[in-house]
C-alpha cells in the first residue's frame, strides 16, 4: 500500500516538475528578490525563463546561476521595454506568462514628498507596469497568464508610504480592468499582495538605518508568525 502512495506521488511530483516544460515565462526584475525566487521556481519545472534588470552585472550573475536568459531594461524607460519585448520576440516567438514584478519601494510622509519622488516611484511602479503589459500583448500566447507584484501596502495606510501605496493601489485597478479586456483570449491576469518580505529592496527604502530598524521592528508586532516571509515562499504562489 505505502509503495502505491509513493509511486503515485512520484509520478504526481514529476508531472508538477514538468508542468510548465518549455512554456516561456518573462520576469521583470528577476536578478534578485521575489523575481529571482520566482525565476527559480520557474526554471525548475523546465520553463525557459527570461529575467530582466536595470544593472548588467546583476541580470548577468542571476542569469548564469538560473540559466536562463538576461535582458537589461529599466522599466520605467518606455523604450527599453519596447526593445525587450522586441528581443525576446525574436528569441522565443510568443509568451506564456509574464510576471510584472520589477519595482522600487521609497518611503517619505507627504509633506516630505517631492515632485522627483513621486515621478520615480510612479514611473516604475505604475507606469512602467502598466506599458511592460501593454507592450507584452501582442507576444503573449491566447491562454497565456499575467501576475503582477503588489503589495498589502496599497491596503493598509502605512505612515511615509503614501506614494508607494498609491502606486500599487493603482495597479490593483489595471489588475482588474486588465482582467475583463483580456479575458475574451482567454489570458488570466492577476496581482500578488505580499506582507513584508525580507527582499534587498528594505535597503532601499531611503530610510536611515535606525528608523528603519524601528519600522521592521514595529512591523513584526503585527505579523502573527512574528517575522518577515521569504522571498520563496512568495515565489510559491
Amino acid at each position: 500500500m505505502f509503495r502505491n502512495i509513493l509511486v503515485l506521488w512520484n509520478k504526481h511530483s514529476n508531472k508538477i516538475m514538468d508542468s510548465f516544460k518549455d512554456k516561456v515565462v518573462v520576469i521583470t526584475g528577476g536578478n534578485s528578490g521575489i523575481g529571482y525566487a520566482t525565476a527559480e521556481e520557474f526554471a525548475a519545472m523546465g520553463a525557459k525563463v527570461v529575467i530582466t534588470g536595470r544593472k548588467s552585472d546583476a541580470v548577468a550573475v542571476a542569469a548564469e546561476k538560473l540559466n536562463a536568459t538576461g535582458i537589461v531594461a529599466d522599466q520605467s524607460d518606455l523604450n527599453a521595454t519596447d526593445r525587450l519585448v522586441e528581443e525576446v520576440k525574436s528569441k522565443f516567438g510568443k509568451v506564456d506568462a509574464l510576471f510584472i514584478n520589477a519595482g522600487v519601494g521609497f518611503f517619505l510622509p507627504i509633506e516630505h514628498a517631492t515632485e522627483a519622488h513621486f515621478d520615480e516611484v510612479m514611473n516604475i511602479n505604475f507606469k512602467g507596469a502598466f506599458f511592460t503589459l501593454s507592450k507584452f500583448l501582442p507576444v503573449l500566447n491566447d491562454g497565456a497568464a499575467v501576475t503582477f507584484l503588489s503589495s498589502i501596502n496599497a491596503q493598509i495606510g502605512m505612515a511615509g508610504s503614501s506614494v508607494y501605496s498609491a502606486s500599487k493601489a493603482a495597479m490593483n485597478s489595471l489588475v482588474r480592468v486588465a482582467s475583463s479586456e483580456l479575458a475574451p483570449r482567454g489570458i488570466r491576469v492577476n496581482s500578488v499582495s505580499p506582507g513584508p518580505i525580507s527582499t534587498p529592496i528594505w535597503g532601499k527604502t531611503g530610510m536611515p538605518d535606525e528608523m528603519l530598524q524601528g519600522m521592521s521592528a514595529a512591523i513584526v508586532q503585527g505579523i502573527p508568525l512574528q517575522r518577515f516571509g521569504s522571498a520563496e515562499e512568495v515565489a510559491k504562489l
